[in-house]
């Protein structure tokens, strides 16, 4: 079914043939051509090949009928012989042809024709997307080694692929028995038409999604809004049991929609915006359910597929498809988008530099909708043949998806992994709120959190155990304001690591109302750890007043609070000298005080010098600079209340 998807998005050119040895078994095999039969085209063709009959349009038909089954090695064999008759064939051909090569090892060939390619059309998207990643297999390799992967389990010896999870539950596509005596042959693929499974996590008990949704024709990736009331599928052009077709009767494949009423699947619908004359495929849901990410070639489209999104109205109906621009979509297929609650959206591609064929890819939903920063997903995922329908738990980094990789039990295989370690650096800033002078946490602290130019970017409340937490950016400098009534507000600033991680930034708060009692320093409840005086001098300086200021307040406000002034010095001078300066610095302080209203008699003091001191600095001691600074401090101490 995957195959038939990426037909069905590829827009194939049919070329006619004019020559005449071996025409009408040439006829014959273009008829299966252009009727997508690329199976029967295959054999026939190679039939008329191995007899020496040579042509562009032949070789170029053989390369896309392996390509677009995903078989590289026919298709590197194919386009080489179309190469070596025109080495300058259109530019879709170079880059099906590097495509193939590296899908079979050949990467160094396939980045000389990738150099051709862009030097040739340098308009081409993934041309550009190629040169300006040129060491593209450095970067996967270092995208690589980040994931735990193992058989889902539930695989058979058909197409399995494209999963959906909810409610415990696995929702798949699969090519498997479909119960009827006489099963059902898709020409394009050789394989049995798909329909939906489904099955319990960790279980290999598969049972058929039995509901009017299966029919015989091809059904594929499923996604299910979160109350399992609606589902939306890809499904061929097909409904109540009419197939339709476009004016050259081929039938495309499209978008359905169906409800839940009373344990059954009803309402089947196609969505409004697909058509007979286009392909809409692989749904996928945004996390708040509000915009429906597909993949189609309708007009408008970049490239063979691209990444579309639509908005969902609240009364049900869509506005206009959106295509998602050339940051994701390229010439190639970009297709089976998943959208994480993360703001990621990881799809499909052959356009984007990678290993061969369809690899998976991660980019970032920006605010303003486009998409950033897009990454292969590394060689975990990622292999020479298809990888695509890739999908994630956020929460447990487990997840699936879809390759026909080597080594597998169908032609196409379910894989489930675990994510060990994020691609992209993700970090948390998170940190305990608590009071400075006792250490008791606050609940309740208003914590906000501001970018560098100081633009508000969040802001959460600390829980019951006083902690706060915000997604941040790596490499990112922030600021953190806490705030919380009867406490003074605190910003701080940090600079987040350029590694994935938590960041750890506690806040200790100032209590706006200091307690105080008889005995206790009142210039600590303002921090107040010296009245500064000019050398060598005893006049009350602009910076002194300010802290006196407040000292002030205080007794202005409480009447019966009586106050011991004490100045002290270092030991850097005769201990007479200190004496004699701490003394009239002291005596000066309580004079400002005493001129500003304070009553003279609450008021005592005197200068202790150096006889006071705090630590080990006493005369010949040698000492920096912050340890004589503890040694230089002024003092209010509280004699009565």
């Amino acid at each position: 079914m995957k195959k038939f998807i990426l037909l069905c998005l590829t827009v194939v050119s049919v070329f006619s043939f004019r020559c005449y040895s071996q025409q009408s078994k040439v006829n014959a095999a273009d008829k299966k051509y252009d009727g997508y039969a690329y199976i029967d085209a295959i054999k026939t063709y190679e039939r008329v090949a191995r007899k020496g009959y040579k042509s562009e349009d032949m070789f170029k038909k053989l390369g896309n009928a392996y390509y677009f089954n995903s078989e590289f090695e026919g298709a590197a064999k194919w386009y080489g012989e179309l190469f070596a008759m025109n080495p300058s064939p259109e530019p879709e051909f170079y880059y099906r042809y590097a495509q193939s090569l590296k899908a079979t090892g050949q990467t160094a060939q396939a980045n000389k024709i990738l150099d051709e390619f862009n030097s040739k059309y340098k308009d081409d998207n993934r041309g550009r997307l190629y040169k300006e990643n040129t060491n593209y297999l450095d970067k996967i390799k270092t995208n690589s080694g980040r994931y735990n992967i193992e058989d889902a389990g539930i695989n058979s010896q058909y197409s399995d692929y494209s999963t959906f999870v909810i409610n415990n539950k696995i929702y798949f596509a699969s090519a498997r028995d479909t119960g009827n005596f006489s099963k059902r042959k898709h020409k394009w693929t050789g394989e049995y038409f798909t329909n939906l499974y489904m099955t319990d996590v960790d279980s290999a008990k598969v049972k058929k999604f039995k509901t009017a949704l299966n029919t015989k024709f091809h059904e594929s990736t499923p996604v299910l809004t979160k109350d399992g009331k609606t589902i939306y599928f890809t499904r061929n052009n097909y409904l109540d049991g009419k197939k339709g077709k476009n004016e050259d009767k081929i039938t495309f494949i499209k978008i359905y929609k169906a409800t839940l009423e009373n344990g059954k699947w009803a309402n089947i619908r196609e969505l409004p915006f697909s058509s007979n004359n286009y392909s809409t495929a692989h749904p996928a849901l945004s996390p708040d359910e509000k915009t429906l990410y597909f993949a189609s070639d309708m007009p408008g489209s970049i490239g063979q597929s691209d990444i579309f999104k639509v908005s969902i109205n609240e009364n049900g109906d869509y506005g206009k498809p959106q295509n998602l621009g050339k940051s994701i979509n390229t010439e190639g297929k970009e297709t089976f988008p998943y959208v994480s609650n993360e703001n990621e959206i990881y799809f499909a591609s052959d356009g984007h530099p990678g290993l061969g064929g369809l690899d998976v890819f991660v980019g970032q939903i920006d605010p303003d909708g486009s998409i950033s920063d897009i990454q292969n997903v590394g060689t975990d995922i990622n292999s020479p043949k298809d990888d695509f329908a890739y999908t994630i738990d956020t929460a447990t980094r487990e997840g699936y998806f879809s390759s026909n990789k080597d080594g597998g039990r169908g032609s196409d295989d379910i894989y489930k992994f675990l994510e060990t370690r994020r691609l992209k650096c993700s970090q948390e800033l998170y940190g305990l709120i608590t009071d400075e002078a006792t250490g008791i946490i606050l609940p309740g602290a208003k914590v906000s959190l501001y970018d560098r130019e100081l633009n508000l970017k969040s802001t959460i409340y600390a829980d019951d155990t006083g902690n706060y937490n915000f997604k941040v950016e790596c490499k990112e400098t922030y600021y953190v304001r806490a705030e919380k009534p009867e406490y003074n507000t605190k910003e701080v600033s940090i600079e987040i690591p350029d590694k994935t991680g938590k960041t750890n930034l506690p806040i200790a708060l100032e209590s706006a109302k200091c307690k105080v009692t008889i005995g206790d320093d009142l210039g600590k409840c303002f921090g107040i750890k010296m009245i500064y005086f000019d050398l060598d001098k005893s006049n009350i300086r602009e910076e002194a007043a300010l802290d006196l200021e407040k000292i002030l307040d205080v007794l202005n406000e409480n009447p019966k609070m009586k106050l011991d002034i004490r100045s002290h010095t270092d030991s850097r001078a005769s201990h007479k000298y200190n004496e004699a300066l701490s003394d009239r610095r002291a005596k000066s302080t309580i004079e400002w005080l005493i001129t500003n209203g304070v009553a003279k008699n609450r008021l005592t003091g005197r200068g202790y010098g150096e006889t006071e001191l705090v630590n080990e600095c006493s005369d010949g001691v040698k000492c920096s600079e912050e340890k004589h600074q503890e040694n230089r401090r002024s003092e209010f101490i509280i004699t009565a209340l």
